[in-house]
């Protein structure tokens, strides 16, 4: 089992940033790739950004492109999710994520453990 626990969400006028961190618990040792997904009200969850255990493979949503960074610490079982440029369309509660198998990335309905979500706000 991998308990995953996001932070750093909250309120931020467009054009701001955040960082969110998921930090992962259990058997970290385990090769997870992991990811970063959002569900704004009414609307289906949807990819945002992934990488791979190692960190040397990342993807992005076209709508994040340029805009949001995802890295890893391994050493220290945390993920992160750099978040520039806000538009009102980013909000949504950013929920953190680890799987298996890598080309599954984008695909919420097959990730392996789910974290229980940080609420991102921005305003006009």
């Amino acid at each position: 089992q991998v308990q995953l626990v996001e932070s750093g969400g909250g309120l931020v006028q467009t054009g701001g940033s955040l960082r969110l961190s998921c930090a992962a618990s259990g058997r970290t040792g385990d090769n997870y790739h992991m990811g970063w997904f959002r569900q704004a009200p009414g609307k289906e969850r949807e990819f945002v950004a992934a990488i791979s255990y190692s960190g040397g493979t990342t993807s992005y949503a076209d709508s994040v492109k340029g805009r949001f960074t995802i890295s890893r610490d391994n050493a220290k079982s945390t993920v992160y999710l750099q978040m520039n440029s806000l538009k009102p369309e980013d909000t949504a509660v950013y929920y953190c994520a680890a799987y298996i198998v890598w080309t599954a990335y984008s695909d919420y309905r097959r990730m392996n453990y789910w974290g229980k979500g940080t609420l991102v706000t921005v305003s006009p």
